[in-house]
């Protein structure tokens, strides 16, 4: 056993999952008394008692009364960022503590929650490559990551110019997106394309196919999905529009249009929408912001500070408007999901008042249990689809022969109870066992 961050791990060339209810991510019928062989890193076989013999070799571990399902992912968290109020202090303050200090301990809270791959959307560039690079070399733990690096869009915030780029003109939005493709982004992040040209925006998306990256758009205003749909934008983020009731009948039609073509693969969204749906309940029911678990590897002064910037959430700007878009949501997500768009699931993790070690299965919650989504819809959403859109579908997003062994295992039955996902309790990682 090896000590590492102060988390065991234990090491063993062959392991048997043994006993549970398997959910392999494709969406079928779950495998009961499943049994699941990994050697090293990677699923050599899976089976069910009485079909598939333990190797003699095998340290074997008892799943039996567990859902045992894929590492989850989340497609849109801000490792930088980690519940506080106020932005504009927050990107003063820790700038210089970004890569050493939060964006680690943002990493390593995803991961003790089940959270074995992410989708980072935004941060400054040489800090978002070397903490990906680090967890991926095992110095530091954390989910597998895949980082866009800065936003692109027209200009920079004031003050945000370490992890915003602005581009001007069609040169200079090509010469953007090679030089994040060049530093080794694993895809682009567009934010404000409204304000952009269409020959800029166009100029992103093609630059990035061209280098293999998928472009991910926020979608918060009706302009910015059409210029997205037209540039061909892979997925959208948010389900924005403010407090308007629905998306405009010519927005849909395009989305329509774009999910009637097959031989263009699917249109992802990450609809993000648990931090909108449930703050109010957090503003009445502020307990759950004392839940320590965020705590995890920060030091005592940023603690204090996202503390004190938290303490009266019904006053917080960034959520004044939240009630009357509350009610927008989950008309909005089935809009998407009647259009044929494929929901993915991702949480805008590190927004005030969420925090990484809670944001994923509150998401999840929000489909089911509020949304009325199909349980097994959600968990594809989690799993299986993430890791089509990113492309490493070989290697991840089921349990299945072949792929890394990223599972998660929880007491109960996770497909009537998706809030058990709230406390998972094993999470393996590349076939290590990291909780």
């Amino acid at each position: 056993m090896l000590l590492w961050g102060g988390l065991s791990i234990t090491h063993a060339q062959t392991k048997a999952l043994v006993g549970g209810t398997l959910i392999d991510g494709f969406g079928g019928t779950p495998i009961h008394n499943s049994v699941i062989i990994i050697k090293n890193e990677r699923i050599v076989a899976v089976g069910h008692q009485g079909n598939l013999p333990v190797p003699e070799e095998a340290e074997v571990i008892s799943t039996e009364g567990m859902s045992v399902l894929p590492g989850l992912w989340d497609m849109h968290v801000h490792l930088m960022i980690n519940g506080h109020a106020d932005y504009a202090h927050w990107d003063t303050a820790y700038l210089d503590r970004l890569g050493d200090v939060i964006m680690p301990s943002s990493a390593h809270q995803l991961l003790r929650a089940g959270i074995t791959s992410a989708r980072d959307l935004g941060a400054p560039l040489k800090e978002s490559i070397e903490v990906r690079d680090r967890i991926n070399n095992g110095e530091i733990p954390g989910p597998t990551m895949y980082m866009s690096g800065p936003f692109i869009q027209h200009q920079p915030y004031p003050g945000t110019e370490a992890f915003r780029w602005g581009v001007s003109g069609v040169t200079d939005a090509r010469s953007k997106v090679r030089e994040l493709a060049e530093a080794g982004v694993d895809c682009i992040k567009l934010i404000d394309q409204d304000q952009m040209t269409i020959e800029e925006v166009k100029a992103v998306v093609d630059e990035a196919h061209k280098h293999g990256l998928t472009v991910v758009a926020h979608s918060h205003r009706p302009e910015e999905i059409r210029r997205g749909l037209i540039a061909g934008v892979d997925c959208f983020e948010h389900t924005g529009l403010s407090s308007a009731p629905q998306y405009p009948d010519d927005v849909m039609e395009m989305i329509k249009e774009r999910t009637a073509q097959m031989n263009l693969g699917p249109l992802y969204w990450t609809p993000t929408v648990e931090g909108l749906y449930n703050y109010e309940y957090k503003r009445d029911n502020p307990e759950e912001l004392d839940n320590d678990c965020w705590h995890l590897d920060l030091p005592d002064d940023i603690i204090a500070d996202i503390e004190q910037s938290i303490r009266y959430p019904g006053r917080l700007p960034y959520f004044q408007l939240t009630p009357s878009r509350r009610p927008t949501l989950e008309r909005k997500v089935k809009q998407l999901l009647d259009a044929g768009v494929v929901l993915l699931v991702g949480t805008d993790s590190g927004i005030p008042t969420k925090f990484h070690c809670q944001s994923t299965w509150h998401e999840l919650d929000v489909w089911v249990n509020e949304f009325g989504i199909d349980p097994m819809y959600a968990i594809k959403g989690a799993t299986y689809w993430p890791a089509r859109v990113m492309g490493v579908e070989q290697d991840y997003g089921t349990i299945s022969e072949g792929k890394y062994a990223d599972i998660i295992a929880v007491k109960g039955d996770v497909l009537r109870y998706i809030n058990i996902l709230g406390d998972v309790d094993m999470v393996i990682k590349h076939g290590e066992r990291v909780k």
